[in-house]
């Protein structure tokens, strides 16, 4: 059995529990901003169904009817502001169990590693760098971040822009993804997704998921089936995604 062609990984959720650091990121921005606005976690868990940023800020504004209404312009400078203050919350973020594992094994046995999300660059290089290091973000042969593609997930550009620049066969891959709107993004441009569910995504179903965990399983840290195939010994590793592409 060959092994996968790629494995392509989420990050908000699925390389770390991010979504805190970026729900106070927010409202600290908000604040900075002369904002009433306050966004505590059953409101966010809501707005995350709209995926990027300043989707989310544009949503909340239109869709949800606050005040004061923002032009584009303010909300990106918005935006751009609350990234900023992102980066000074994740230092104590830690990777969920069993991604450090995976990108290790991956790395060893030579299969390309990739990122499809819809945050930021900037977000993604803050996160590697403070949980794997220095060097993390070149171990990616492709990062793909949410304004290089005209539509964010649950479409599935932003899939197919990293299978183009892999130059791979979706059917070989394997995406690594946390909620609904990433696993449709992954399928639909066909790819087989594994979901490892975040905190925020726990009411959501995934019936097009390969296997639904609660994480992808580590040493001494078994993951828990919530739905789908299950992996020998606990942990979702390279020898379980091969099976998995070619049963």
């Amino acid at each position: 059995m060959t092994l996968p062609a790629a494995i392509i990984f989420d990050v908000d959720g699925t390389i770390a529990e991010t979504e805190e650091a970026h729900r106070a990121a927010f409202n600290a921005a908000f604040a900075e901003a002369a904002l009433d606005w306050e966004w505590d976690e059953d409101l966010y868990r809501d707005l995350l169904s709209v995926a990027g940023g300043k989707e989310r800020i544009r949503h909340y504004i239109h869709g949800l009817g606050a005040r004061p209404m923002l032009a584009p312009a303010a909300i990106a400078r918005l935006h751009v502001r609350k990234t900023e203050l992102y980066g000074d919350l994740i230092e104590d973020l830690s990777l969920r169990p069993g991604i450090a594992r995976l990108l290790a094994e991956a790395r060893t046995a030579g299969v390309p590693l990739a990122i499809a999300t819809t945050t930021s660059l900037p977000n993604i290089e803050s996160l590697l760098v403070s949980t794997l290091g220095e060097e993390a973000p070149g171990w990616f042969a492709v990062i793909a971040a949410g304004d290089m593609v005209p539509a964010k997930k649950p479409a599935p550009d932003i899939y197919r822009f990293v299978l183009d620049r892999l130059k791979v066969r979706p059917d070989q891959c394997v995406a690594i993804e946390d909620s609904r709107n990433g696993l449709l993004s992954a399928t639909t441009a066909g790819i087989p997704t594994v979901v490892a569910v975040s905190r925020y995504m726990t009411h959501e179903t995934f019936p097009e998921a390969l296997s639904v965990l609660d994480h992808l399983g580590d040493t001494g840290q078994p993951c828990h089936v919530l739905s789908g195939r299950a992996p020998p010994g606990g942990m979702v590793d390279l020898a379980t995604l091969r099976r998995w592409l070619t049963t």
